[in-house]
């Protein structure tokens, strides 16, 4: 499941966020970073706020092993 940790400027005082599920997309629209699902808009972010969004991927398990 594809997931998204959203790390704002520390000057901001604000949580960071991550946000997840199975349909999360990520799309850069005009000056803003776009998060949604199949619902719709998840969170919107400017491209001024300064915040960085890293994609988080689960580990993949190792079927090599006992093979």
């Amino acid at each position: 499941m594809p997931a998204y940790l959203v790390i704002h400027p520390r000057g901001q005082k604000r949580d960071d966020v991550l946000i997840d599920g199975d349909d999360i997309t990520l799309t850069i629209q005009g000056s803003w970073a776009v998060l949604a699902d199949a619902e719709g808009v998840c969170l919107a972010i400017p491209s001024g706020q300064g915040a960085s969004i890293q994609r988080i991927d689960p580990p993949e398990e190792d079927h090599a092993e006992g093979a």
